[in-house]
């Protein structure tokens, strides 16, 4: 996922998007009505949105004032069907594909994760900027607090690196932030190291040589292409998770697993 470029984005867009949009266990594309409202009737009421998100998350709020997403939430239900599918469908991959460290042909198996909403949860930031991301504050907050692991993805990704299944993260996130992301994945619960060579962040300044579009790659485009690099090192992506569609289109996956968000919709 990456909002580097998105200064605001709509609830209205995000309510849109999750109607039309739903979950899906393969790749697939959403689409949302962009057209002009007639009618005032036709335009979620903001508030109405953001109350509906937060009993969709389970709201808590601790003593100093941190919203926190519940474990009994819809969300968190939700979630755990959707990684339930995902652990049945990678362990039929390793049986059935002949994966252990490698596979018939010599690959070796691998899952890809993208970060925000996928790895580690937004939702008390996105309520602390009311939904309005900027490069500042996101840093800001990167550099005071942890982002809590999304409900049961360190497990899953964990599970996964026991069966000799290698985790690589994808992130929209700019290269700046490869400390911050890295102490904050290790800090809760991600067992596979975020290094350098399993943790792919975005580099417009230096873009590498495997991306034909350079500083100017679309999201689809950056996180294919990496997943291409990524497969041309002697691995088999047998799950890609993201939270956004565009985390999942463009191939060079075997099965992809779209997470829910609600917060924001990024094309």
């Amino acid at each position: 996922m990456s909002r580097a470029r998105l200064s605001r984005r709509s609830l209205a867009l995000t309510a849109a998007a999750v109607t039309l949009g739903a979950t899906f266990y393969g790749v697939g594309a959403a689409t949302a009505d962009n057209s002009v409202p007639r009618s005032d009737k036709q335009i979620p009421n903001l508030t109405d949105v953001v109350n509906e998100i937060k009993a969709y998350y389970g709201d808590t709020v601790d003593a100093s004032g941190e919203h926190f997403a519940s474990a009994d939430s819809s969300y968190a239900h939700q979630l755990a069907g959707i990684e339930a599918k995902a652990t049945s469908d990678l362990a039929h991959a390793l049986r059935s594909g002949g994966h252990g460290r490698h596979d018939a042909h010599g690959k070796k198996p691998a899952i890809v994760l993208d970060v925000d909403d996928t790895s580690v949860l937004t939702y008390n930031y996105e309520l602390e900027v009311g939904f309005n991301y900027t490069p500042a504050s996101n840093q800001a907050y990167l550099d005071s607090k942890n982002m809590p692991a999304v409900f049961g993805m360190d497990t899953l990704a964990n599970w996964a690196a026991d069966q000799g299944v290698t985790v690589f993260w994808i992130t929209g996130r700019p290269e700046a932030q490869r400390a911050d992301t890295v102490r904050n994945l290790s800090a809760v619960g991600y067992k596979s190291a975020p290094d350098t060579a399993h943790l792919y962040l975005k580099n417009s300044t230096n873009p590498p040589a495997y991306l034909s579009c350079g500083s100017t790659c679309t999201t689809i485009q950056y996180k294919s292409g990496t997943r291409a690099h990524i497969e041309s090192l002697g691995y088999d992506i047998i799950g890609n998770f993201g939270d956004q569609y565009s985390d999942l289109s463009g191939g060079y996956a075997d099965k992809s697993f779209k997470l829910p968000n609600p917060m924001y919709f990024l094309p």
